[in-house]
């Protein structure tokens, strides 16, 4: 199969104060105890590991970009089996200026070294699989997909160089967490990744503009991830002369309902497409999976 790189996103800042609301107060003296002993960075740098043991959870993502001045979030939901790393999300993807719904949800089978993505559009028929490689993708599957793998985006955290617990707060579900704030560094996260499972962001490290990736972190009582923000900046094709310029995505995962089952069918052979993916009409607006 002929696979296009899927297209990337138009310029984006950093994600707001207000997708991360409904929170409560700091706990002051708490923050200077995990500031004084190291206990926010061994919290952090071990919430891969605390998923893995958790088994699996319930996924919300949403990924937040700007494209034509107007501020684009493709959303989905889902759930993850940590110990197999694989999982299956349904993505809802922007209306369109006038408020419609163009694009049927994407379903999409989240897999080691593989992406499998239904109701793709843009060339593949109706009901029919894509498969990409995610080996082959130069942001290891960051962001093209629409939605940072939930794993690969804890892993990710194995690289904290700086981090802070800004307090301990209420999510809006009522779970009670404590809030970290850091800066992690891709190449850092691959060295530290069990060697198996390190492809995605060995890529992520050569193919992102910058390495180091600002985020919020919010763990449970259990050390278990319950909110992650990750903002992630990478170079795309500017206009006139071929010049590059700086892209920015913010990619949010909340995890809750842990220990849920993940049923996982994979496609037939026959129902996976082997024609060449067309590219989007020139002009039309496109999300890390090619929302148009």
């Amino acid at each position: 199969m002929a696979v296009r790189r899927l297209p990337g996103v138009a310029a984006a800042t950093a994600l707001g104060a207000a997708l991360l609301s409904g929170c409560g107060g700091q706990a002051a003296g708490s923050a200077a105890a995990d500031t004084r002993d190291g206990a926010a960075a061994r919290a952090v740098t071990a919430a891969a590991d605390t998923l893995v043991r958790a088994g699996s959870s319930r996924v919300t993502t949403a990924m937040r970009m700007a494209s034509g001045g107007t501020w684009l979030t493709i959303t989905g939901t889902g759930a993850f089996d940590y110990t197999a790393r694989r999982g299956r999300l349904t993505l809802t993807l922007p209306r369109n200026a006038a408020g419609a719904q163009e694009h049927k949800p994407i379903t999409e089978l989240l897999l080691p070294g593989a992406l499998y993505m239904k109701d793709r559009g843009e060339g593949v028929p109706p009901g029919k699989w894509v498969r990409v490689d995610t080996t082959r993708l130069p942001d290891g599957n960051l962001v093209t997909g629409g939605a940072t793998g939930p794993l690969d985006a804890a892993d990710l955290l194995r690289g904290t160089r700086e981090v802070t617990l800004v307090g301990e707060e209420t999510l809006p579900d009522g779970t009670r967490a404590r809030h970290y704030e850091g800066t992690a560094d891709i190449a850092l996260a691959a060295r530290a990744t069990p060697a198996a499972d390190r492809g995605p962001l060995e890529a992520a490290a050569k193919g992102f503009a910058r390495t180091r990736v600002p985020f919020d972190a919010w763990l449970d009582a259990e050390g278990r991830l319950r909110r992650l923000s990750q903002t992630f900046t990478f170079g795309a094709a500017g206009t006139g002369g071929g010049a590059v310029r700086e892209v920015t995505v913010v990619s949010t995962t909340r995890f809750d309902g842990f220990g849920v089952p993940v049923p996982m069918a994979m496609p037939r052979p026959a129902d996976i497409w082997s024609g060449k993916i067309v590219s989007a009409p020139a002009g039309r607006g496109s999300g890390p999976v090619g929302s148009r």
